[in-house]
Order: C-alpha cells, then sequence, then structure tokens
C-alpha cells in the first residue's frame, strides 16, 4: 500500500493516531482477552496497573472482570520478551518465548553465573517444582523458594527468582490464578492446553504485524526494541507483511500502521480534546524505543524520576504526555490528583471537565 505523505502530520497527530491504534480512543474494545489480545503483549510488571491498562481498552469491564480473566487462564501474565513481565493471550505465550527466551538467557549467563546457577541446578529445581504442581498443584512463590531451599537450592540474593525465571521462559511453569495480589505458580502445559507452534521467520513477521497494528505507528527499531529480535531478523521478516501495512514519513523516519489507523488521516483523527489517566506503564509510552513523539524528553524525568525504571501514571491530553497523576485511596473514594508539568498553565474549563470525567471512570473501575 502506498506511503502517506507528512506534510500535515504532527507530534500530537502521531500520539492520537497511537492513541486510536491501542484502543485508547471512541468504543475501545470488546473484552478482556480481547483487548490483551490485541495489544499483543502488554507491559504488566505491576499488577495493579497492568489491571487498570486493560480497563481503559474496555470501557464495560471493571477491577473484578480483569482480575477473573487472570484466575480463569484467559489471560496469561508471563515473561514473553525483555525480561519483563506482560500480559498476552495464552495461545501465543508459547511461540513468542521461542522467539525471545534463548537471547535472554545468553545475555543473563554472567548474572547466572555470579548467582552460581547452573543448568543442572535449573533441571533439579524444575523437577522439584513440577512434582509439586502438577495435577492441578500451585504453589505461591514463597511457597516454592521454600521446596528450593529444602532441596538445597538457596534462593537469597535473586538467585530464587533467576531460577523461576528460567523455568517460565522455557516453559515447565507459569503464573496462574490471583491469591490476593499474588499469582500462584503452576504447571505450564496444564494451564495453557493448546498453544500455538510457529517458525521463527514466521513468527517474527506475526509478531511485527500485530504489533504494527496496535502500536502503529511506529518504526522497525521501535519494535525490534520492544522484542529484542536483531534488527536484521526484523527487517528480513517483516518483508513478509509490510504490504498489509501502512507507511508514512515523518521526520527523517518511517513510521507503520494497520490501513484503519492511515484512514483516519482522511477520516479526522479523533482526540483533539481527548483527556486520559494513564497507569504507570502503559504501552503507549513504554511500547516504543523512541517516546518523545508523545513525551517531550525534558519532561522524561518527571515521569521516570531519576531515571530509576519505575513510570509514574501519566496524564495524556490531545496525544501527549502533559503531566503525572496520583489516585491515593481505593474505589469511589479514590482521590485523583494532575500533577501537571507546565504548573503555570492549569487546565481550562474544558479540560477539568474531561479530566474529571476520566477520573470518574477510573474510580468505576475500581469499584466495578
Amino acid at each position: 500500500m502506498a506511503g502517506t505523505s507528512s506534510k500535515r502530520m504532527s507530534r500530537t497527530i502521531m500520539g492520537r493516531l497511537r492513541l486510536a491504534s491501542q484502543g485508547l480512543l471512541g468504543p475501545g474494545l470488546g473484552s478482556v482477552p480481547e483487548a490483551v489480545r490485541w495489544m499483543t503483549a502488554s507491559q504488566a510488571q505491576n499488577l495493579q496497573e497492568a489491571l487498570w491498562a486493560v480497563g481503559l481498552r474496555v470501557p464495560a469491564a471493571g477491577l473484578t472482570a480483569v482480575r477473573a480473566a487472570l484466575d480463569n487462564g484467559v489471560v496469561i501474565r508471563s515473561w514473553p520478551m525483555r525480561g519483563t513481565l506482560h500480559l498476552v493471550a495464552p495461545e501465543d505465550l508459547s511461540w513468542m518465548l521461542g522467539l525471545t527466551a534463548d537471547r535472554l538467557t545468553r545475555s543473563i549467563a554472567g548474572r547466572h553465573r555470579e548467582l552460581d546457577i547452573t543448568w543442572a541446578d535449573i533441571e533439579k529445581c524444575r523437577d522439584i517444582a513440577l512434582e509439586r504442581v502438577t495435577g492441578g498443584g500451585s504453589l505461591s512463590r514463597t511457597e516454592l523458594f521454600d521446596v528450593f531451599e529444602a532441596a538445597g537450592q538457596p534462593t537469597t540474593g535473586q538467585r530464587g527468582i533467576h531460577i523461576l525465571g528460567t523455568l517460565c521462559r522455557h516453559g515447565w511453569l507459569v503464573q496462574g490464578p490471583l491469591a490476593g495480589n499474588q499469582q500462584l505458580l503452576v504447571a505450564f502445559d496444564e494451564w495453557i492446553p493448546e498453544s500455538r507452534k510457529l517458525e521463527r521467520q514466521e513468527g517474527i513477521a506475526e509478531f511485527a504485524l500485530r504489533y504494527f497494528r496496535s502500536h502503529g505507528p511506529a518504526t522497525l527499531r521501535d519494535f525490534a526494541w520492544w522484542t529484542q529480535i536483531p534488527l536484521t531478523e526484523v527487517r528480513t521478516a517483516f518483508e513478509q507483511v509490510r504490504g498489509q501495512l501502512v507507511e508514512l514519513k515523518f521526520g527523517d523516519a518511517s513510521y507503520w500502521m494497520s490501513p484503519d489507523t492511515a484512514a483516519l488521516l482522511d477520516a479526522g483523527v479523533p482526540g483533539q480534546r481527548s483527556v486520559l489517566l494513564l497507569p504507570g506503564f502503559d504501552e503507549f509510552v513504554l511500547g516504543y524505543q523512541d517516546r518523545s513523539l508523545v513525551l517531550a524528553p525534558e519532561h522524561a524525568g518527571k515521569v521516570v524520576p531519576g531515571g530509576n525504571g519505575v513510570f509514574k501514571k501519566t496524564l495524556v491530553g490531545g496525544g501527549e504526555v502533559t503531566g503525572t497523576w496520583a489516585g491515593p485511596g481505593k474505589g469511589r473514594n479514590a482521590g485523583v490528583v494532575p500533577e501537571l508539568f507546565d504548573e503555570g498553565k492549569p487546565l481550562g474549563p474544558a479540560a477539568q471537565a474531561a479530566f474529571n470525567r476520566a477520573a470518574d471512570r477510573y474510580r468505576a473501575f475500581l469499584a466495578g
């Protein structure tokens, strides 16, 4: 499909296109599993933030519905890429791990040597863990680590979490139902009885197609960073799917998106007056190597104070991150307080009304 001109583009229009492709504008996505599958993978190291990320994209879903999806196994929270927890569809996790696990294993081999973790240790921990959970059993992380300790496998000093991550990356264990705000560990093949199998290039091509449909406009470098798949492999596999996407030239880069998202350039890109309260770690901010389209570099430190890797909740106005917000309390009594980057420009009446509606939606989600 022919490329799209950048003459009428701006950073805020690019941001609104991303909001639209991520299901954050308009009617949203139809169900919790549908939203997770559409997003392909959604960052989820903070469970509570991840639940709200789904709720934002499924207006009819409350907190109870999103938690139920994890309890029922129709949504999985695991480490499909970058050594970071994400929400994924159950049928996708196995082939995603097939693309990313070996590279991550090589990248942390030095750390495993520091922690005195050998492959024999991994196999021993695998066997004793599966002995405990196979047949419908489950263990909390604390219980699992106690089992490891009893078998002579220390878990202190990050040794336990590295062993657990390895067992999950290799498809022996997976996080299953919730116990409060923690997830129990269960046998992968029992919790996910049906997994798709894709050859490597086929898998990269599908990964890329789904990423650009749900995250576009984005660049090939964004996708390569997002998955940590080498850019050379990405470029080769991308040729299989580029005909199903639209290229957009903006600045010095080529961005890719779905035809439906591109069509908004003719129909009118929505969301010019939108105000959204995004959770910390939301894909709208984290899903790209280059975040400068939606988050001005001079404000990045206000979202990730001190560069500590902990992303604050973001206030998004008209497709651009304009501040952060705090939400102390719970349920309908939750406080929602804006912290604008430019304190000299407070919200006007219309923006304040939109902010209040967004805050009401957040409270309704927590109470739902």
